[in-house]
């Protein structure tokens, strides 16, 4: 019977051929999610020579997710989920797939409103794509309201599986949580809700026309509509989405908006001129300039 190590570096082999970053590390957790195992799982089986017995329907589906990942299909996509802070989130083609470096983007949020002393924050997620900014921000914040706003028929769907498996492990934050699905640029999306929001946390579209991602995973498989910024620069919806929070916002309240690395100065000087009194980038773990975070005057 053939080793998950020699299982691994089979898959591995393959997987480098076509290009593929991390060869040895997709392979492995594609054996866990066939397998129905950890990947610390794989790891031990790995060091100890072990051999696992995966019948003829598990073997055919790891050959498949393998060939599917050797064509540069993401990873996420083929497991059909992808992690993000506490959160496991069902994710496949159509939706955009949640980045680390987001993260960040979530902690920034969560510490001002810990600072602030909010104990029933009223938070609107601009362009929710998975979901994963506004579902972390009220699974992590008890008694946080969150509105979510997604355009893409596609993502919406997406943000609902999510949501609605949510609500099945917390039916608190489900209950605190209102998805619609609308232009986030639009004055028309929650005009109800202007001037009444404690903070706008969003991921907008922000790459520029005239960088298109080099990654097949990227270029070929996120949707356009959740990449591109509408410009050359990839600012153009930026702005729009710091135009919206402007109205959203009560006075004192925040913006943390995600952003290319080369729109920082160009970004806050625009929300300087949008009413924020306070306006500043901030870098994500790599030390990269990562996203705006910006207080309402």
């Amino acid at each position: 019977m053939t080793t998950v190590a020699d299982v691994i570096r089979s898959a591995a082999k393959t997987l480098r051929e076509a290009g593929i970053d991390t060869p040895e590390h997709d392979a492995k957790l594609l054996l866990a999610e066939v397998a129905g195992r950890e990947l610390r799982d794989v790891d031990k089986a790995m060091l100890l020579g072990e051999q696992w017995a995966l019948d003829d329907a598990a073997q055919i589906r790891l050959q498949a997710m393998i060939a599917r990942r050797a064509k540069r299909e993401p990873l996420q996509y083929i497991v059909g989920h992808a992690p993000f802070r506490y959160l496991d989130l069902a994710v496949g083609p159509g939706v955009f797939i949640p980045r680390p470096e987001t993260e960040t983007v979530v902690q920034a949020g969560l510490d001002w409103i810990t600072q602030q002393r909010l104990y029933a924050p009223r938070v609107v997620d601009l362009c929710a794509g998975s979901g994963a900014i506004g579902l972390s921000v009220v699974t992590e914040v008890r008694g946080a309201e969150v509105w979510a706003v997604e355009l893409s028929p596609e993502a919406y769907a997406w943000t609902e599986r999510n949501r609605e498996a949510v609500s099945q492990r917390d039916p608190s934050a489900g209950y605190n949580y209102h998805l619609e699905q609308g232009d986030a640029t639009s004055p028309l999306t929650l005009p109800q809700l202007n001037g009444t929001i404690d903070m706008v946390i969003t991921n907008p579209p922000y790459v520029p026309l005239a960088q298109i991602p080099e990654q097949p995973e990227v270029r070929d498989h996120d949707p356009d509509m959740a990449l591109y910024g509408g410009s050359a620069d990839g600012a153009l919806i930026p702005e729009q989405i710091i135009m919206r929070a402007a109205s959203l916002l009560r006075s004192g309240g925040a913006l943390v908006m995600e952003h290319d690395i080369s729109q920082g100065d160009r970004l806050v000087a625009f929300a300087r001129a949008q009413e924020f009194a306070q306006a500043r980038t901030e870098n994500d773990w790599t030390g990269r300039p990562r996203f705006l975070f910006a207080v309402r005057a």
